[in-house]
């Protein structure tokens, strides 16, 4: 299943580099910034000079933002088209980031003993992994004694909610309500083993992927995340959940001053995102 994955983004990958969805103006991302909410900045403090390693990376889009906040940055991803993508973006923006590519469950062996000040990782990344204890003790690993553990993830209640009347398929359907009405819980918000997915089109704009369609994802309730995260030791500092999103999941959210967006004023206000502080 991780196998799919892999070959499932390595065909996503041309897909968003030519997407208006990440903004790669002239193979360049834009503004690296627009990915976080100003309270990320916040809860990670001051960067410069630390070693930050980005777990789960994709194109590297948010790894940039690190290093040019001076961290000593390291980007690391299942995809080797995403990982090679990557290197290019940084290339041309001129920007020194390390890529490596690795199933996150073996980044502790692939770096060799290296530990971090600052992990990072999230916006669609925990449910492609099957089992969060594993990826836990991987992180507590890496992690320096004071090390920090920082998680952005998408709420698993977005996960859960579909348009109503119902016409997508799945979390990986983003950006594409057809002017539902309403939402309803549609789909698991807690662990149920792995959900087989097949898509031709990927959640960005763009064509339609060239074979690997097949994917596989798991869904994790806040309790997994956290219990996996204390069992492996580290001491949870801070939660956050968050209305808004970095981007338009649904066609009739409102774009916010900061740039993220979120559900009309006379909807209910429900978490659409987490953010998790923990430290070794």
């Amino acid at each position: 299943m991780m196998r799919a994955n892999e070959l499932n983004w390595d065909a996503r990958t041309s897909v968003h580099i030519g997407s208006r969805y990440y903004g790669l103006e002239d193979g360049k991302a834009s503004d690296p910034s627009r990915w976080f909410a100003p309270f990320e900045w916040e809860d990670l403090g001051e960067l410069e000079g630390r070693d930050v390693l980005h777990l789960q990376c994709h194109l590297g889009t948010e790894t940039i933002a690190f290093a040019q906040r001076g961290a000593h940055t390291v980007g690391l991803d299942l995809s080797g088209q995403a990982v090679s993508s990557a290197r290019e973006l940084a290339q041309r923006a001129n920007i020194s980031v390390e890529y490596v590519q690795a199933n996150v469950y073996d980044a502790a062996e692939v770096l060799d003993g290296r530990q971090f000040d600052v992990i990072y990782t999230g916006k669609g990344a925990l449910y492609y992994l099957p089992d969060l204890m594993p990826w836990a003790n991987t992180i507590a690993r890496l992690l320096r004694p004071g090390g920090r553990l920082y998680i952005a993830e998408f709420h698993p209640l977005l996960n859960a909610l579909r348009p109503r009347p119902h016409t997508g398929d799945g979390p990986d359907l983003v950006g594409h309500d057809h002017h539902a009405s309403s939402l309803a819980i549609g789909h698991d918000y807690l662990a149920s083993g792995a959900i087989q997915r097949e898509s031709t089109h990927t959640y960005t704009d763009g064509p339609a992927l060239l074979g690997a369609t097949d994917f596989f994802e798991w869904m994790h309730g806040l309790d997994d995340v956290v219990n996996a995260i204390v069992t492996a030791g580290l001491q949870i500092e801070r939660l956050r959940e968050t209305s808004q999103l970095p981007w338009r999941r649904w066609d009739r959210m409102a774009r916010t001053r900061e740039g993220w967006w979120q559900l009309p004023d006379d909807e209910p206000r429900i978490p659409l995102l987490y953010a998790l502080l923990a430290r070794r």
